[in-house]
Parts: structure tokens; sequence; C-alpha cells
């Protein structure tokens, strides 16, 4: 698997050279790192997660087409931080051509590079490998003058290799499925779990190890578990109110799994019945993302999601009395960012955002099947908001799902978490009888 990715890449890229650092470590305090997570482009292409690596791709190298720069082999620090692959293993276990250890890079790196014409490399991620390049486009600049040959530009490859990742097919597909699956199960649990009275922190506490328990490494972000008025925040992730009687609960958790993510969005009661104002909010949001995902089609526009869910909310704003005047000139004056704030979906992958373009020049990127996108309009009433209904202040309602483009009908991965009101109102009270 991948091996086919690197090798569609390197089919890209022909006539240069690719330089892929890992993720740096990072130091949480003192003397402790932060739990080190691989980049996803170092991960899709080499399937490497040890820290300080560098992978080199020779498209058009007679015999090291893969060159992976490891960690050595040290039995003194792995008693302490666990087994490397070292040089051997990255050749027998990852499938390098040719493998040095990472104090041999400044060495053999000009080599590698040779006579390639342009180099491939994405600054920003690191500053101090971004001067290393840097470094060596001063030393080609010298070489071309005087040899004729070497690279003579640096190239983000991020318009060729995030392409390949924006399209899932295969095992990439699967994985995915298996991400959502398990963000699915952890939601379900965590719907089943909530009692006022409750922190939300508990109710963390069980999406983490329901996800953990089915083999999914980490989340892929920081999970949201909002109660009340907390869930007009729309990144909040402090996690700490104690959960009242008569509240709604959104939560926004995906698990990880084989590096791609889930991102799942559910809004229910905390006490298992939905008040009747919070009925009217929860409906409409749910109206919108029934329309926007029925448009979800090869050939549809990235936006016109989007501009269906402002229209379906803008429309039922007005009825609620939270808007008023002309649906039309409160779509173009945006009046309804006043409670819908963000876009309707972003890519979904490896990344909780994941890569590839929104537009192609100025027109929205066309949908294609094999993409995978969320669709999570919502509605946020701040308690201290001016000139809203009253009965509405505090509450804070989002719904997302993970949506596959096929070659007809949309897939949504995410379908088995319930989001009508009578299917939430029926799994929590059955949850309270069993127990």
């Amino acid at each position: 698997m991948i091996k086919q990715r690197r090798d569609k890449f390197m089919r890209r890229i022909a006539g240069g050279v690719a330089i892929f650092p890992g993720a740096p470590t990072a130091i949480r305090n003192s003397d402790v790192e932060h739990e080190y997570r691989q980049d996803s482009d170092f991960y899709y292409l080499t399937g490497f997660e040890e820290p300080n690596a560098v992978a080199v791709l020779v498209p058009d190298h007679p015999e090291h087409r893969f060159v992976l720069f490891v960690q050595p082999r040290e039995r003194e620090r792995e008693v302490w931080t666990g087994w490397r692959a070292g040089e051997e293993g990255a050749k027998s276990d990852f499938g390098a051509d040719a493998a040095f250890t990472i104090d041999k890079l400044d060495e053999e790196l000009p080599k590698l590079i040779g006579k390639a014409d342009r180099i491939y490399y994405r600054f920003g991620g690191d500053p101090r490998f971004d001067d290393r390049v840097v470094g060596l486009m001063r030393y080609f600049q010298r070489e071309r003058q005087r040899n004729g040959i070497g690279p003579a530009a640096v190239v983000d490859p991020a318009d060729l290799l995030h392409e390949l990742r924006l399209i899932k097919k295969g095992v990439d597909l699967e994985l995915l499925r298996r991400a959502v699956d398990i963000s699915c199960e952890a939601h379900l649990e965590a719907m089943r779990a909530v009692r006022p009275g409750m922190f939300e922190y508990e109710v963390e506490a069980v999406l983490r190890y329901v996800s953990r328990k089915n083999g999914s490494p980490r989340q892929g972000y920081a999970p949201i578990v909002a109660s009340g008025a907390n869930a007009t925040v729309l990144h909040y992730t402090t996690n700490a109110c104690r959960i009242e009687d008569g509240k709604l609960m959104l939560i926004d958790a995906g698990a990880e799994f084989g590096y791609f993510t889930g991102d799942v969005t559910r809004t229910f009661p905390a006490n298992g019945r939905f008040t009747d104002a919070q009925k009217e909010i929860y409906q409409l949001v749910l109206d919108a993302q029934t329309e926007a995902i029925g448009l979800v089609r090869p050939g549809a526009s990235f936006a016109e999601p989007h501009d269906r869910v402002v229209r379906v909310l803008t429309e039922g704003m007005i009825r609620l009395g939270l808007l008023e005047g002309e649906v039309e000139k409160l779509i173009e004056e945006g009046a309804y960012k006043k409670f819908y704030m963000h876009r309707t979906s972003h890519w979904l992958g490896m990344d909780v955002h994941d890569t590839g373009p929104y537009k192609v020049g100025d027109e929205w990127r066309r949908l294609e099947p094999g993409m995978v996108l969320t669709i999570e309009p919502g509605i946020y009433v701040a308690e201290d908001v001016e000139d809203a209904n009253p009965r509405y202040l505090g509450i804070g309602v989002r719904i997302e799902d993970d949506v596959l483009v096929t070659d007809g009908a949309p897939e949504v991965l995410s379908a088995r978490v319930p989001k009508t009101i009578e299917d939430i109102e029926r799994i929590m009270a059955e949850a309270r009888r069993n127990n």
C-alpha cells in the first residue's frame, strides 16, 4: 500500500528530488516530551513512525529511489525509549533502497540530489530544516555556475502529493472507515453514559476509553465535550464543567486509526429529553444538514452544501424570530453569521482538516468519487447575545457527519450514530432502563 502511494508520487516528480523530514519532537515541560505523532505526509509515503528521520525520493536514481535517514541503533538509548529500526530495519521493514544514520544527512544529501533540476520541499514545518534546505540551494547555486548541473528551484510538493491524499481508495478508504466506525462507537457510548451531575471530563474519559479499547492510538484532535452554553463556543476544549439538568450536550470527537481520523459531532439532551426550545433549534439544524448531504454528488461544487445550509438556516432563523427581514438580503449581508459563523464542510482524511484545495483558480472544486468531506451545520445562540429570542439563549447545536462522494448517492460513513430527535431520546431512554 505505502509503496504504491510512493510510486504514484514519484511518477509525478520525475527529474526532481523530494525531501520529507519527519515531524520534530516537542517539549511539553521540563524534560518531558509531548506524545509523538509522525507528520502525515511523511507517514503517507514511508509508513515510518520514529522521530529524527528524513525521507529522500529520487525517482531517476538507478538504484536508490527511496532513501531513509534514521536514528542509529543504540542499546543504551533503546533501553529507555524503545526499539529502533536502524539502517537495516529501514531497508528490510520499510522498503528503503538505501538507509543512513541521520548524522550522515549533510554528507549524503548533496550526492542524492546530484543532477536533479529541482528540489521538492515544503517550507514552514521545521525552521531548522528550512535553513538546511536554503543552505543546500546556496551550495548548488555555486555548483551550477561551475558545472552547469543541479537544482535551480525549490518546489512545494503539496499540489502533487495532496491531490493523491484527497482521493481515498482501497486500503486508505478502509482505514478511514475504521477510524470513523471507532469514532461512532465512542459517541454512542458517551450518549448512553451522560447523566446530569457528571462532569464534562467524565464524558471525555468515556470517549477516550472506548476509542483506545477499539484500537485507536489517539484522538485525531482535542475532543469537544460542551454542556449548556459551552456549546456556543466553537472550539471549547476545557471540558471541566458540571453537566446541568435540562441542558444540551455537544460532543465533537474523532478517533484516529492507521493515521486516518474520524470527525463526528452530535448534540443531545443531558437528561434524555429535549425541551421545546431545544427541539426547534435542533430540528432546523438537522433539516439543513439533511438537505446539504443530499447535494454531495459527483460534479457538484464544494460550496453547494454550504450555500444550501445558509439558505435553510436563514429561513428557519426568521421563523424562530432570531432574524428579521427578507431571506435574500439577509444572506447577502451575512446576517446569519451572528448564529452560524463557520463553513459547512472541510476535507477529512489523515488530518482532521485534510489536505487538498477547495478552489481551482477562482472556481470552487468539483466533487469527485473518493473525496470525503464533513457536513456540519450549527446554530449557536450565546447567553449574552443581543436582540435574540430569550427562549433560545445558551443553546448551541451542531450536527456533523463524514460523507463519502460515490459514483451516485452520498454515503454517510458516520450514519450509525443516531441524530433524529426520536432516535436520540429512544437510545438514551434505553440506556437508563438498562442501568
